[in-house]
């Protein structure tokens, strides 16, 4: 520990012995700072990330030129996927010590491998988009971006917690508990995540009922006779019959009583206040409901004029020819491609967003700039996405698999793999119909070959069991 003052190291005296400076507030804060670097660690290493980024940070506040806590800030964030965030914390500490730092290895590493810090940029690029999407409430799209975000990212944190967000919003439970599951194995106290976990448990847990059993408790007298100890149950005396007789009808007489000049003015009170506040609420609540009427009639004539307003300005901009969404697709997949043609995966993201996209709003100029773009990149189109369809087919997830093999076979006729898997997939999922569909498509247009064989003995099994 040296003197803020001189550089001189201090001592265990509470002044520094170069300068004379007074250092005990000092010292006790850099103590502190190192406190929390400490909980930090500890927090660390059971996965509390997020306990720990808090710990740092305070450390960090008192003493900005703790090198180790930036250091290992920064490795939290980066191990949460915030490149960005942990590039900062390391070029900080470099710049504070530039030697014997380790925060010099991280850069030198992240730096000698340009395509990987291009990817990070790339990923979060694509997480930006997501957002986007989901702002525009493009769901689909957004889980697709994500999906593919994870598959390059597995422990990017704020993706598992989108991705398990949108779920949410889909009533997908499991699916949505499974990647909170896996934020949890990430950063395990996550305010985030466990908030997202209540959330899910307070939907889908089952409706707890209690059941109480009564307990008849008989209240007993114990007194001495003699030797003995008598237990007698509480009123029940022994009496003679007439005694009882007696003691019935002063009881009936003095219950009468009390009914008609205790309990019943009280009950009678009771009702005539409960019907009064029963007409006062029923009172309230319909003036509430005339003005929410009123209030929401106005709502209604201004929405009514804001969509005609709206009509207007979206014909300005829409051709009686045309689909604004659709001619945006087109053409951010267009220029995606003109500005790089190796980025394939974002021109079928785009592309995809055209698969909805009615017959008759489509010009002829639509159609010219479409054809032109699949006519250069269809290949590549094909071979992309049977790649994601026959890995998706080969673990089993069958749903998934036919879309991308339809899109393969769609941009390349010629490929009988992507057609053939994709008549397998149907087949797997009870679809026979479409099974058998495939499968003739296949012995019509690749005869001879190994799959048209295949394809006639899967027809025939399939014809056999109906």
């Amino acid at each position: 520990m040296i003197c803020y003052r001189c550089g001189c190291t201090l001592s265990e005296k509470d002044f520094c012995t170069g300068c004379g400076a007074d250092v005990g507030i000092y010292k006790r804060i850099l103590a502190a700072s190192n406190r929390y670097y400490n909980d930090a660690l500890e927090k660390a290493s059971v996965r509390d990330l997020s306990g720990a980024i808090i710990s740092l940070k305070q450390s960090i506040k008192l003493n900005r030129n703790n090198v180790d806590a930036r250091n290992l800030l920064g490795l939290i964030y980066y191990e949460i996927g915030e490149v960005v965030e942990a590039l900062g914390q390391w070029v900080i500490s470099n710049n504070i010590r530039d030697t014997k730092n380790i925060a010099v290895d991280y850069l030198a590493m992240m730096q000698e491998n340009p395509a990987r810090l291009d990817g990070m940029n790339q990923i979060l690029r694509k997480f930006n988009h997501s957002l986007e999407l989901c702002y525009n409430d493009s769901l689909d799209l957004a889980q697709i971006q994500l999906k593919k975000i994870l598959s390059d990212a597995p422990k990017y944190l704020r993706a598992h917690q989108l991705l398990a967000l949108i779920y949410i919003k889909e009533e997908k439970w499991d699916k949505a508990q499974r990647e909170l599951e896996r934020c949890q194995a990430i950063d395990a106290k996550n305010i985030t995540t466990m908030r997202y976990m209540q959330e899910i448990q307070s939907l889908i847990a089952p409706e707890e009922n209690t059941s109480s059993k009564d307990k008849n408790k008989s209240e007993v007298r114990v007194y001495q006779s003699g030797n003995e100890t008598i237990i007698q149950p509480v009123n029940k005396t022994e009496s003679r019959a007439l005694s009882v007789f007696f003691n019935i009808l002063i009881g009936m007489a003095v219950g009468l009583a009390i009914a008609l000049f205790l309990i019943l003015p009280g009950r009678i009170q009771a009702a005539k206040s409960d019907i009064n506040d029963e007409l006062r609420v029923v009172s309230e609540a319909s003036d509430s409901k005339t003005a929410t009427i009123d209030e929401l009639e106005l709502q209604v004539n201004k929405l009514r004029t804001e969509n005609d307003t709206l009509k207007e300005d979206l014909a300005s901009y829409v051709s009686g020819e045309g689909n604004l969404v659709s001619s945006d697709a087109l053409m951010n997949a267009t220029v995606s491609y003109y500005s790089n043609p190796e980025d394939i995966e974002t021109i079928a993201t785009y592309l995809e967003m055209l698969e909805n996209t009615d017959e008759e709003v489509k010009s002829d100029s639509f159609m010219s700039l479409y054809n032109y773009l699949i006519a250069n990149v269809g290949p590549s189109l094909a071979t992309y996405y049977y790649e994601q369809g026959f890995n998706t087919y080969k673990a089993e997830n069958y749903d998934d698999a036919i879309p991308d093999l339809n899109r393969a076979y769609r941009y390349n006729k010629e490929n009988s793999d992507a057609v053939f898997y994709m008549a397998n997939a149907y087949r797997k999922i009870g679809d026979d119909t479409k099974a058998k569909e495939y499968y003739a498509e296949v012995i019509d247009n690749f005869p001879g070959t190994d799959h048209a064989l295949k394809a006639e003995t899967y027809l025939a099994e399939i014809n056999n069991q109906e």
